[in-house]
Order: C-alpha cells, then sequence, then structure tokens
C-alpha cells in the first residue's frame, strides 16, 4: 500500500518545465522535522555495507520503491504545520551547530586575526571530543533502539517502519511538541540582530559597535580601511544602508559630494529605463524578458514582499536593463536572486519591522524609485567582480568548483574521500552555491549578514566565498559520513537544514572560513599538489 501512495505522489505532482511551483532547496528545506534529528543518532551507528544499492534504477518507478521519501510522511499536516509557524510565536530552544573540524595551520597572532576568530573561541569548541562514560553510553544505546522501533531505515535514510502504524498517534503528538519547541525566526525581520537562541535584539557592545559606525559615517571622508574592519563582524541594521552604498563603491567617501553622486546615479538609471525598457518586446530581446518574467515569481516564493507585483516590477525592470547593458553574459538564472538583499537593505531604511510582509505600493514613488536605482547600481557593482561566473559555459564557476573539490581534499580527507567512494560530483551540489552565492542555502536574514562580511573582504564575492563554501561543507561533516548511498548524500546536500540559522551560526562559518583562507591563501604549498 505505500509504495502506491509514492507511486502515486509522484504522478500527481510532476512538476512542467517553467512552472513556478516552489522548489524544495536550501529556503524551502524537508517539512518532516524527524529527517534533521535521526542524522545524530545514525551518525553513531557504523554504516551497514551490507545493505547498499546500486544508485542506479532501470526506471523511476523502481527508484521509488527502492527508496523512502522523506516527503511522503504526513505531507498535508506538515505543510499546515509549516505554514501555521510563521505565524505564531512559540517558545525557542537552542539547537547547537555539530562542532567545527580543526585544522593543523601556522600559528596565528595577528589582532586582526584574534578578532575575526573570536566566534569560534567563544562558542567553546574543542578539536578532541569529550569522552563520554558508561552512562552516557547506555543512554545513547537506549535512545538508539527506541529510534530504530519507531523509524526503519532504507539505504541510509529514514523513513516509516511497518510498525509505525501501531504508533502513528504517539508519534504526531511528539512530533508537534517538538515542532512548538521550535526558535520561530522570521526570514528577514530583525535581519541584524535575531539570532537562533533568540538574544536581546540590541545589548551593550551592540550599542557601542553602532555609536563607533555613526562616527566613522559622520566624518567628512570616510576611512574605508577602519570601516571595512568595523563592518567585518557585522554591520548594524540602521547604518547598513549607507555602509553597504560605500563599501560597494557606489557612493564616495567623500560626504559632501554624496548627495550629488546619489542624485546622478539615479537619474541614469531611469534615463536607462527610458532608453531601452521599451524593447523587451522586440525580437532580439523577447527571449531574455521571458525568462526574466518566469523567474521572479521563483524568487523567495515564501516571502509575501517578493510576491507583490509591484516587487516584481522592479526586479524585472532591474535584471532586463542590467541584461542589456552586459552582452557578453546577459541575463543568465541565478543572477535573480543576487538582487534581493540589496533591495531589503535599502528598503529597511524606511521599514521598522516585518519587512517580509511590508506593501511596497505604500510607500512614496520617490522613496520607491531610489530603492530600485539603488539596488541596480550596487548589484552591477557586486557583478562586475565576478561576471565571469556568468559568461558562456560560465568559467568562473567551473574553476571555483574545482578550487574547492582541491581545497576540502586537502582539509578533510574523509569527507572528500566519501563523496569519491559515491560518485557524489562537487558539480552536482557545488555549482549552485557559486552561481548563487550560497543565497538557496541559507536564509535571507543569514545571506545579508554574510554579504556584510563579502563586501569588508577586499575580494569577499570572488574569492572569499571560495572558503565559505568550503567551511559550510565541514559543517555538515558528521550528516554527510553518515549517508551511505548517492542518494542520500545528493539530497543531503541539496537541502541543508539552515533555515533555523541565525548571527550565531553565521559568524562561526565566517570565522572557520577565514582561518582556511589564512592557512590556504597565503601558503599555496597548502593548497595544490
Amino acid at each position: 500500500m505505500a509504495t502506491e501512495n509514492r507511486i502515486h505522489f509522484w504522478r500527481r505532482n510532476v512538476k512542467v518545465p517553467g512552472s513556478t511551483q516552489p522548489v524544495y532547496g536550501a529556503q524551502h528545506p524537508p517539512l518532516d522535522p524527524r529527517l534533521r534529528r535521526t542524522f545524530a543518532k545514525e551518525a553513531a551507528k557504523p554504516p551497514n555495507f551490507n545493505h547498499l544499492k546500486s544508485k542506479k534504477a532501470s526506471s523511476f518507478h523502481e527508484f521509488a520503491r527502492s527508496t523512502n521519501d522523506a516527503w511522503d510522511i504526513d505531507d498535508d499536516e506538515e505543510d499546515e504545520d509549516f505554514l501555521a509557524a510563521h505565524q505564531t510565536s512559540l517558545t525557542p530552544s537552542l539547537h547547537p551547530s555539530p562542532p567545527l573540524q580543526q585544522y593543523p595551520g601556522p600559528s596565528l597572532h595577528q589582532a586582526d586575526l584574534a578578532d575575526r576568530l573570536a566566534p569560534l573561541g567563544a562558542a567553546g569548541l574543542n578539536p578532541q571530543e569529550e569522552e563520554q562514560g558508561p552512562d552516557c553510553e547506555e543512554e545513547e544505546e537506549q535512545q538508539r533502539e527506541g529510534a530504530e522501533e519507531e523509524c526503519g531505515e532504507f539505504n541510509g535514510r529514514v523513513g516509516k517502519s511497518s510498525s509505525d502504524d501501531a504508533h502513528l498517534g504517539d508519534s504526531s503528538v511528539r512530533s508537534t511538541l517538538q515542532k512548538q519547541m521550535r526558535p520561530i525566526i522570521p526570514l528577514i525581520a530583525r535581519i541584524s540582530d535575531q539570532n537562533s537562541s533568540g538574544a536581546p535584539p540590541m545589548t551593550v557592545r551592540e550599542k557601542s559597535r553602532q555609536d563607533k559606525f555613526r562616527q566613522l559615517l559622520a566624518s567628512p571622508n570616510t576611512d574605508l580601511e577602519e570601516l571595512r574592519k568595523s563592518s567585518w563582524s557585522g554591520i548594524p541594521r540602521e547604518v547598513r544602508p549607507i555602509t553597504w552604498r560605500l563599501l560597494s563603491g557606489y557612493l564616495p567617501a567623500n560626504m559632501e559630494r554624496r548627495d550629488l553622486v546619489l542624485k546622478r546615479k539615479r537619474d541614469e538609471y531611469f534615463g536607462f529605463i527610458e532608453q531601452y525598457y521599451h524593447s523587451r518586446t522586440d525580437e532580439h530581446f523577447k527571449d531574455t524578458y521571458r525568462q526574466i518574467h518566469i523567474d521572479i515569481p521563483r524568487t523567495n516564493p515564501l516571502i509575501p514582499l517578493f510576491q507583490q507585483p509591484t516587487v516584481q516590477e522592479v526586479f524585472e525592470r532591474i535584471l532586463f536593463i542590467w541584461a542589456i547593458r552586459h552582452p557578453a553574459s546577459g541575463y543568465v538564472q541565478g543572477i535573480n536572486d543576487l538582487v534581493t538583499p540589496f533591495f531589503v537593505v535599502f528598503l529597511s531604511e524606511f521599514v521598522e519591522e516585518d519587512v517580509e510582509n511590508f506593501e511596497m505600493a505604500g510607500l512614496p514613488l520617490e522613496t520607491q524609485r531610489n530603492i530600485e536605482a539603488d539596488s541596480f547600481w550596487c548589484m552591477s557593482k557586486l557583478l562586475d567582480g565576478i561576471q565571469d561566473n556568468y559568461t558562456f559555459a560560465q568559467p568562473g564557476i567551473q574553476n571555483k568548483v574545482k578550487d574547492l573539490e582541491e581545497l576540502v581534499s586537502r582539509i578533510d580527507e574523509d569527507i572528500h574521500g566519501h563523496l569519491k567512494r559515491y560518485e557524489v560530483e562537487y558539480l552536482q551540489f557545488a555549482f549552485r552555491w557559486m552561481n548563487n552565492l550560497l543565497m538557496r542555502e541559507l536564509p535571507l536574514r543569514c545571506t545579508i549578514r554574510v554579504w556584510d562580511t563579502y563586501q569588508a573582504e577586499a575580494e569577499g564575492f570572488s574569492n572569499f566565498h571560495l572558503y565559505v563554501c568550503a567551511a559550510f561543507l565541514i559543517e555538515w561533516r558528521k550528516e554527510i559520513l553518515s549517508m551511505v548511498d548517492f542518494q542520500g548524500l545528493l539530497m543531503l546536500l541539496q537541502n541543508l537544514p539552515t533555515i533555523h540559522w541565525g548571527n550565531e551560526e553565521v559568524g562561526l562559518l565566517l570565522a572557520e572560513a577565514y582561518r582556511l583562507k589564512y592557512m590556504f591563501a597565503d601558503a599555496p604549498n597548502h593548497y595544490k599538489r
């Protein structure tokens, strides 16, 4: 019966090419909370290679019969619970990230390095795991036995077992209670201050940092180097818009020239609109415009702000004008994601709370035009540094994926060997990481925090991003090594559970990335064989 349900599920939900239905990626993770909870339990057990099956199936339905899909479990109920979670404020609980792997390297003495690695020390990380006593081992054994009774294992993945029906009521109650213990974090509201621990939005240290930013920005000629150093560990929300404009090169450091430059650049952008936008229906450009028109509804489909017609029209104009002004690459899928952080940050100047539900049409027309023009120019500055990612055959991305593979083989041979053993190619999961700058893997609030650091780095989007991707992969070391089949590994790597990440997790990720960059970027012999 379960097999028939799975086959009917896939028949009912066939996706048509070009469909605007949301895809379950990093921002839209699988809705079954049991999938993540079982990772740690599975990691404690050695892989059972006797039950491995070939990753190749002669037909799709044969594959469906030989595996268990996590979305088969209570689909409708999970959808309702997930949507309700965004409207309900519940008691938060901590879900600490797995410890980061420690790597040998040169001794680090610079004050700048110590400051950027501070999150690692604050988290109390230890390269050696604490030994567990007999009582802990017995308790873990009992938990594993209980898990085995509740769930069956299929090719290293978790699904319903034949005994589930007898305990379905109890399991549903436990699942509901555990969902209620999760911290509910808005996707973009309270962008700079919210973290997964539910910490107060403003501390004494954050107030001091905000005052330092205001002092830097108030000087007649802003010290951009000092501004970058202060921005590396995050920018306060109140000063983020002006800081991003400065660090991206859109605004000059001289305060007296800023208003004049802003007016000139905004007028120039709307001059492009008058000159080029009518050509979207021309034979030469209609395919470009059609692809943009298809992709925009797919941009952050769970955030109401981006489903408003006014906002979608803004994005259409920004992307179309950029595409025809850059014929070497034109528009490429993925560029649509890169405009959203700028748009949200510049909108936050005029919105105190609940950005994701804000009605854009409620703003004065002049304000809307300014947000649109600033988003265009800052996105253009970003893409100028990584345009080879989007030219023919996307050579920039191909090279970065190769560099990632080489780097991971150096810093964690276990993960690299595990992916090779099950024939998982880095291009199969890391292409999207490079193409979208991890925007599909992280919630938007985390992307904005990461971009604070990218703006502060000399080549943040083109160079430092590689080390962030390496640190991001190693973050899921335990879960990756617990997967013992091709489908399980690829499913995990394309649906990493980051929906509850906040500033704390991002800070650890960036600190680890900086350490990797320090060890390998300036030490070629460590990096290449």
